[in-house]
């Protein structure tokens, strides 16, 4: 399964999460803020959860 980490754009929020969490942030925003997020708040991770 993919992981990403997600940086929210707007209160600076960070974390990893998989596929199924990056949808579902795509779709309702921010779990901390709400902001409404867009692809390029993702970047994809290796096994060892850095980028890549």
């Amino acid at each position: 399964m993919s992981t990403y980490r997600f940086t929210c754009p707007e209160c600076g929020a960070a974390v990893t999460v998989d596929s199924g969490a990056r949808e579902r942030l795509l779709d309702a925003g921010c779990a901390v803020c709400g902001a409404r997020v867009g692809t390029a708040a993702f970047t994809a991770t290796n096994t060892f959860g850095t980028s890549v």
